[in-house]
């Protein structure tokens, strides 16, 4: 368990800050079996993407229905995240409880996130269709289920490129900082280079 300070910015002052919630699952990586590369990518992922000064709150959890849902109530209620992502159990094995967790502490499903997240990943495997993500809010925060290797982390968040490094799809993540204008959460701003977000023109500051 362990909560970062936010990033230091020489434009901190411009932005708002956000208190982002970091969950890696895994049973092997939580008994220290081997190293946890859930935490590292996510945090790397959004300390590129966001010029937001950052508050980071990660937890490494085992795969245990309860334990999931707990960490999530912790993270939204208690420690007041505008965001939670988590990485790992999604699939179909029976250990794979983080979507029931997910849901258990949902007060509304998003299921866009989890349907654009199987599509991303179809562009690479197959198998995509067996993942089982999902989006929820609880109270004024957005919960979305990540796959759990770091390159599928990568490309579900910010999307798919071609080999010069044009964006052909774009990632869930571009969705994400209008969804939580809408649920009362901070304006988050990213940088267009590696994932610009959409938001109407009617909800969109100036440039600071």
């Amino acid at each position: 368990m362990s909560t970062q300070p936010p990033t230091p910015s020489d434009s901190a002052a411009n932005f708002d800050p956000a208190h982002i919630g970091l969950v890696s699952i895994s049973d092997r990586a939580s008994s220290g079996q081997y190293a946890d590369q859930g935490l590292p990518s996510l945090r790397e992922w959004l300390q590129r993407a966001l010029r937001n000064p950052l508050r980071l709150s990660e937890r490494l959890i085992p795969d245990e229905r309860p334990t999931i849902a707990a960490t999530l109530r912790e993270l939204v209620d208690e420690q007041r995240c505008d965001l939670v992502l988590t990485t790992g159990g999604t699939g179909p094995a029976p250990r794979d409880v983080t979507p029931e967790a997910t849901a258990d502490v949902a007060d509304r499903l998003l299921p866009g996130f989890g349907e654009e997240m199987r599509r991303i990943s179809l562009h690479f495997v197959p198998t995509a269709i067996l993942s089982r993500q999902l989006g929820v809010i609880r109270g004024q925060a957005l919960i979305l289920n990540l796959p759990g290797q770091p390159k599928s982390i990568r490309e579900t968040l910010e999307g798919v490129r071609d080999a010069d490094g044009r964006l052909l799809v774009k990632g869930v993540f571009a969705a994400v900082p209008y969804c939580i204008d809408l649920i009362g959460g901070p304006y988050l701003e990213t940088d267009p280079e590696v994932c610009p977000a959409f938001r109407p023109k009617s909800a969109q500051r100036k440039p600071r």
